[in-house]
């Protein structure tokens, strides 16, 4: 039994907030972000909105997508380090606001990375024949975490959502190959250990442009497929220059990787999700392609999937 995306669906906040905005409360300025990240504009969720909102709005376009009603989930999985409140999990909290009555639900928290863990961790309960629908979600409300001050951390977050539903695909299609990794000896460079994210962005970088690169040829190898196979590319939205590392490795194209961090910016566990609705949506992914997801994360945490597109 293969397991794969059903349906795909996303959610940004209304509010934009641009560079140039962040030129008049941090000592930084337009081209220094665009130049050095990508980022132009990014979505921020004002107090009316939190984790379980946004969370909400994409579950249900993606539910719609996929034609799959609430009563039909089996599992909800939420990847997210900004919930609502220590607990309950948004997981629980969407379970609800759906109407999910015959849902488990749990929150997972591997940062970035956390979508990658949540598509694979349901998979294992669909190819085992324990479950037939699995609500996967990406949501952060980063902003609630982000030191406006700290011009290293300001100019890079943004709020967002995005979900898939999971479920059996033919025998062809689906999670071909995974892998996710950590290293949690890294895990001083990126931490939340007062009320806001800090970060080495040296040593993130360096660890993010090696294990980009290195976990998109393994998912490859694993499935035994080559680079000449791929037709997509969809990394964590995190940085320009990473993002365009990993693209090299693949020697793809500029045209073949997703790139929506110029609008959104890194929205954590909702980046890949997020930008794979886009593309989706866009027609710019069709049956049968072969499109890697791939992202990094605080922890240190890492993850990569090669998918064949289609039910």
């Amino acid at each position: 039994m293969n397991a794969g995306i059903l349906g795909v669906g996303k959610y940004l906040p209304e509010k934009v907030v641009t560079n140039f905005d962040l030129e008049k409360t941090v000592d930084t300025s337009d081209e220094w972000i665009r130049t050095r990240t990508g980022i132009e504009e990014r979505r921020i969720a004002d107090g009316s909105i939190d984790t379980s909102d946004m969370a909400y709005e994409a579950a249900v376009q993606a539910l719609k997508d996929a034609s799959v009603t609430a009563e039909e989930i089996d599992l909800i999985l939420v990847a997210t380090v900004t919930p609502d409140k220590a607990f309950p999990s948004v997981a629980c909290i969407i379970q609800d606001r759906l109407g999910a009555r015959n849902a488990a639900a749990m929150d997972i928290s591997a940062a970035c990375a956390g979508f990658t863990y949540g598509i694979v961790t349901a998979s294992q309960f669909i190819k085992s024949g324990d479950y037939r629908h699995i609500l996967v979600v990406g949501v952060e409300k980063l902003s609630k975490i982000t030191d406006w001050n700290d011009r290293n951390t300001a100019v890079l977050f943004g709020d967002g959502a995005g979900a898939v539903m999971m479920g059996e695909v033919g025998e062809d299609k689906g999670i071909l190959s995974f892998e996710l990794g950590s290293d949690g000896s890294g895990g001083k460079h990126l931490e939340k250990a007062t009320e806001f994210i800090t970060m080495n962005g040296r040593e993130v970088f360096k660890f993010a442009v090696r294990q980009m690169g290195e976990s998109s040829l393994n998912v490859l190898k694993k499935a035994g497929l080559t680079k000449e196979d791929v037709n997509f590319l969809i990394p964590h939205q995190a940085n320009i220059r990473i993002m365009e590392a990993s693209r090299q490795r693949l020697e793809l194209p500029v045209e073949k990787m997703s790139k929506v961090i110029h609008k959104y910016g890194n929205t954590s566990s909702a980046s890949i999700p997020i930008a794979l609705c886009e593309e989706v949506e866009a027609g710019k992914i069709k049956d049968g392609d072969l499109i890697i997801l791939v992202g990094f994360g605080a922890g240190l945490t890492w993850g990569a999937a090669a998918i064949r597109w289609g039910k």
